[in-house]
C-alpha cells in the first residue's frame, strides 16, 4: 500500500474532490479545505485537483504562489461497482506528483517507475512482487473484475457464425482527456476501425460503446455507426472480460480495456499512448519515445495496480490493499450472478419488501412482488424466472405457477445474523438465506444448507475463517438479535451444580412444527430438561419475540418456577451462555450458538446443527450421514449458506463485517435494552419500510 508522508491539511478548488468520500482517508489528511483563501496558505500542506483537466488551474496557480505541493487525484483501475457517473464512491484513486497516467505530454509517476526502476519502484520488479501481481491478475479475470462492476450477468454475444474470427474494437467517450493527451490523432477512432476491418478480413468486427453513453450521460467519439457487413455493436452492459474472452484481438485507443485485454491473453493494438502501450506488450501505432524499454505485464500490472493508486475498504472506508477490494468486488459479482434472473416474490408484506429487494439486485434485473400468480404473468414471468416465498408461504396458485414454467421455487428467511432488534419489532436484517431446496428449519425436507453440509469439502481458509467467525462472536458476544442488558448474569447455584440453559421458542414458529415430535411447548420442554437434569441449575430464557408480546408461547412465572430455578428475560443471550455450561433446546438458534462457545447442547427437535456429531439428540435426522467439525459445521452455517447486506454502502458484505457492525451498534444503544417495543415505534417503523418498498420500486 502506497503512501506519502502525512498530510496535515490539503486544499481543493474542486466542489467534486471536497465532496468526494473517504477524500481524508484516501490523502492522509486531517482536514480538507474548499477554496481557501491567500491567508490560509500557511495552514496548508498540499493541493490537489482532479487529473489533467483545464479546471485544476486555480489550484495549480495557488499551489505555486505559496510553493505548496501540488498533487493530481483520478480514480484507480478498480474503481466501483456502480458508474462514476451515477454518484458511485471509487473504492481506489491514484495520487501523482509528476503528470498524470493518461497524459503522454509529460511524464507521470507510474512511467517514471516503469521507465527508471530506481529507489522505492524497484520493488516492482521483486520476486515476490511479481509473483503477487500474477496472482491478482488470475483473482481479476476469474471474478471478471474491470474498473466499473455493474456490467449485466445474463446477456451473452451473439456471434456471426460465418466468421471464424472476431475482433474487438472499443469506443471512448467523446471529449475524454485521455483522448486529448494521449496520443490520438484527430480522426483516431474511424481510422481505428477501417484498421480493424482491414487488417482482419475473414472476421467480424465487434464494436462496444462506452457505459457512460449507454447510460446517456456522454456521447461516443465514433458517433452513429452505419450498418456494415461483418460489423456488430456489442452492449456495452455486457461484462468487460466475457467479451474479451469471447473475441480473438483487440484495438483500442487509450481505454483501460486494452490493458484488462492483454490480462485476459489477447493482442492488442493501440491507437494512442495508454500507459501500458511502448513497453514491448502491445501493437502500437503511436508512439511516447520517451518508453523504450521492454516491461512485463507482471512488472506494469504491479506498477499500475499494486503501487500506483490507494484503496479504500469498502465497509470500514480504512485504507486497505488491493486484495480486499478484490474480495469486495468479486462478493458482489457473485451475488449479482446468483440474482440475475427476474424474480418474482410471493408471500412478503409490504414493509419487507424494501430491503427484500435489496438481496435480490443484480445490474438489469428486476425484482417484482405480484398480488397473484396471474399479475406475475403480466409481469413476464418465464422459464429463465425465479419465484422466491417467504419461508413456507407456499400457496397452491404459486407452486402450480412455477410447474406450469418449470420453475424451483426458493425460500427467504432471516440469517443467523440478523440484527440488533426484533425481525417482529421491523428491525431490517443484516443477513437472509435462500434456498432453493428447503428451507434449513424444516427438517421433513433437504435444505441448500444441508446439503452444504453433506457434502462439501471445506477449504483451510472456509476453517481459518470459521475459527475467526466463532471466536469473533464468542468474545463480541454477537448473538442473532443481540438485545438485553450487556451484563453478568448473577446466579447463585449450589456447589458442585452444573448450569443448563433452557431457552425459549415461539411456539409456533415452523422449525417447532414442522421439526419437534413429543416436546412442541416451552411448558413440556421445562418438564423434559427438569427430569433429565434433576440435580442442575435450570436458567430459562423465554424467547424475545414471546417478552415483547408479538408472538406466542409465554409460560406462567409460577409454573416456569416450579420446574427452572430462575427466569431470565432482559440479560442478553450472550451473557446468559457465559454463564452456562450446557443448552437444553427443541430447535432455537440458541443452541448453535452454544456450539461456537464450546457449551455441550442437547436437542430434543431436529434443528439444522443437529444430527453432525456435536450434539445430544433426541430425534436424529436420518439423512445426515457426516460427521462434522465444529468449524466446518461453522463454515456451512455462516460462510456458504447466508448473503450479507451493508445496508449504509448498499452492497453485499461479509459476515465477519456484520459481527462487527452488531457490535458496535449495540454498544452505541442508549438505556436499557428491553426487548418491549411501543405500539407507535413499531408503526412507524412499518410506515418507513413500506414507503421504501413502495419509493423504490421498479
Amino acid at each position: 500500500m502506497t503512501s506519502i508522508h502525512r498530510q496535515r491539511t490539503v486544499a481543493t478548488f474542486s466542489r467534486g474532490i471536497a465532496g468526494l468520500a473517504n477524500l481524508c482517508e484516501f490523502l492522509d489528511a486531517q482536514r480538507v479545505l474548499f477554496c481557501p483563501s491567500h491567508g490560509m496558505a500557511r495552514q496548508i500542506d498540499a493541493v490537489v485537483g482532479w487529473g489533467a483537466q483545464r479546471n485544476t488551474q486555480q489550484a495549480v496557480e495557488y499551489a505555486k504562489a505559496h510553493g505548496l505541493e501540488y498533487l493530481r487525484l483520478e480514480d484507480g483501475f478498480l474503481r466501483s461497482v456502480g458508474l462514476g457517473v451515477h454518484g458511485a464512491a471509487p473504492l481506489s484513486i491514484v495520487i501523482d506528483r509528476r503528470g498524470m497516467y493518461y497524459d503522454a505530454t509529460s511524464e507521470s509517476d507510474l512511467e517514471y517507475w516503469l521507465r527508471t526502476a530506481l529507489g522505492e519502484s524497484a520493488r516492482l520488479f521483486s520476486n515476490d512482487t511479481l509473483q503477487r501481481a500474477r496472482r491478482l491478475m488470475n483473482d481479476i479475470v476469474s471474478a471478471k473484475l474491470s474498473k466499473y462492476n455493474d456490467s449485466s450477468c445474463r446477456g451473452r454475444l451473439n456471434f456471426d457464425s460465418r466468421f471464424a474470427r472476431r475482433v474487438l474494437v472499443v469506443d471512448q467517450t467523446y471529449g475524454d482527456v485521455s483522448i486529448r493527451l494521449g496520443g490520438v490523432a484527430k480522426d483516431g477512432f474511424p481510422q481505428m476501425l477501417e484498421a480493424a476491418i482491414a487488417e482482419n478480413p475473414d472476421a467480424e468486427i465487434i464494436v462496444r460503446t462506452h457505459p457512460d453513453v449507454v447510460a446517456g450521460k456522454k456521447r461516443g467519439c465514433l458517433g452513429q455507426i452505419p450498418r456494415r457487413e461483418r460489423l456488430t455493436l456489442s452492449p456495452s452492459l455486457l461484462n468487460p472480460i466475457d467479451v474479451l474472452q469471447s473475441v480473438d484481438r483487440v484495438y483500442v485507443a487509450t481505454s483501460q480495456l486494452g490493458f484488462e485485454a492483454l490480462m485476459v491473453g489477447k493482442p492488442v493494438s493501440c491507437f494512442g499512448t495508454p500507459f501500458y502501450a511502448g513497453w514491448g506488450l502491445t501493437d502500437d501505432r503511436a508512439s511516447v519515445p520517451r518508453r523504450g524499454q521492454s516491461r512485463s505485464l507482471e512488472q506494469v500490472f504491479a506498477a499500475a495496480y499494486l503501487h500506483y493508486p490507494r484503496y479504500i475498504d469498502p465497509d470500514t472506508g480504512k485504507r486497505c490493499e488491493p486484495e480486499r477490494v478484490i474480495e469486495h468486488l468479486s462478493l458482489q459479482r457473485r451475488m449479482f450472478s446468483l440474482n440475475a434472473s427476474q424474480t418474482f416474490c410471493f408471500g412478503f408484506t409490504l414493509w419487507k419488501r424494501n430491503h427484500v429487494r435489496s438481496y435480490l439486485r443484480s445490474p438489469n434485473t428486476e425484482v417484482h412482488f405480484p398480488r397473484n400468480p396471474r399479475a406475475a404473468e403480466r409481469l413476464g414471468i418465464g422459464p429463465s424466472s425465479r419465484v422466491v416465498i417467504w419461508g413456507l408461504r407456499e400457496t397452491e396458485p404459486v407452486r402450480r405457477l412455477a410447474e406450469r414454467y418449470g420453475l424451483t421455487v426458493s425460500r427467504m428467511e432471516d440469517g443467523f445474523l440478523r440484527s440488533v432488534g426484533l425481525g417482529s419489532d421491523l428491525v431490517a436484517p443484516s443477513s437472509l438465506v435462500i434456498d432453493s431446496r428447503g428451507i434449513y428449519y424444516d427438517p421433513t425436507a433437504p435444505s441448500d444448507l444441508e446439503h452444504i453440509l453433506e457434502t462439501t469439502v471445506f477449504s483451510d481458509e472456509d476453517l481459518r475463517r470459521a475459527v475467526a467467525l466463532r471466536t469473533a462472536m464468542a468474545q463480541q458476544r454477537v448473538s442473532k438479535y443481540n438485545l438485553g442488558e450487556d451484563l453478568p448474569l448473577a446466579l447463585d447455584p449450589a456447589k458442585g451444580q452444573k448450569v443448563v440453559l433452557v431457552p425459549g421458542q415461539v411456539e409456533d414458529d415452523a422449525s417447532i412444527t414442522r421439526g419437534c415430535r413429543a416436546v412442541c411447548t416451552n411448558l413440556a420442554l421445562l418438564q423434559a430438561v427438569r427430569a433429565a437434569c434433576p440435580d442442575d441449575f435450570v436458567v430459562f430464557k423465554p424467547h424475545p419475540d414471546v417478552v415483547s408480546g408479538n408472538r406466542y408461547g409465554a409460560v406462567p412465572a409460577e409454573r416456569a418456577l416450579a420446574l427452572c430455578n430462575m427466569v431470565v428475560e432482559d440479560v442478553s443471550i450472550a451473557r446468559c451462555l457465559d454463564a452456562a455450561v450446557a443448552v437444553h433446546t427443541m430447535t432455537s438458534l440458541v443452541g448453535f450458538e452454544a456450539l461456537l462457545r464450546g457449551l455441550e447442547v442437547a436437542t430434543y427437535g431436529q434443528p439444522f446443527y443437529s444430527g453432525w456429531g456435536l450434539t445430544r439428540d433426541r430425534h436424529p435426522v436420518e439423512r445426515r450421514t457426516r460427521t462434522l467439525s465444529l468449524d466446518e459445521l461453522v463454515a456451512g452455517t455462516l460462510i456458504h449458506y447466508p448473503r450479507y447486506f451493508n445496508v449504509v454502502t448498499g452492497e453485499f458484505t461479509t459476515p465477519e463485517h456484520v459481527i462487527r457492525t452488531l457490535a458496535e451498534q449495540r454498544s452505541a444503544h442508549k438505556g436499557p435494552k428491553k426487548y418491549k417495543t411501543s405500539r407507535i415505534a413499531r408503526q412507524l417503523r412499518k410506515l418507513v419500510h413500506i414507503y421504501k418498498g413502495l419509493r423504490y420500486a421498479p
